[in-house]
């Protein structure tokens, strides 16, 4: 596969995984967190905005990566 058509891709997983993932984190939120005290709150806050980008992270690379010449 192309370097062009990877990226591209990668674009449009990113594109379709970021809002998808913002909706279940915010939806889980507003099960959970209202019951929740601060800590708890800003604990889940603090994952949930950050773990976003390890599927994002995985990905990257095989972006990025030179296609494997055929023998």
């Amino acid at each position: 596969m192309s370097p062009r058509s990877k990226k591209f891709i990668g674009a449009i997983v990113m594109l379709v995984w970021i809002p998808v993932y913002a909706l279940v984190a915010m939806i889980f939120a507003l099960k959970i967190l209202p019951h929740a005290n601060g800590l708890v709150s800003f604990l889940y806050y603090a994952i949930a905005g950050t773990i976003w980008i390890i599927p994002i992270g995985l990905m990257l690379p095989w972006m990025n990566r030179e296609p494997t010449k055929a023998k």
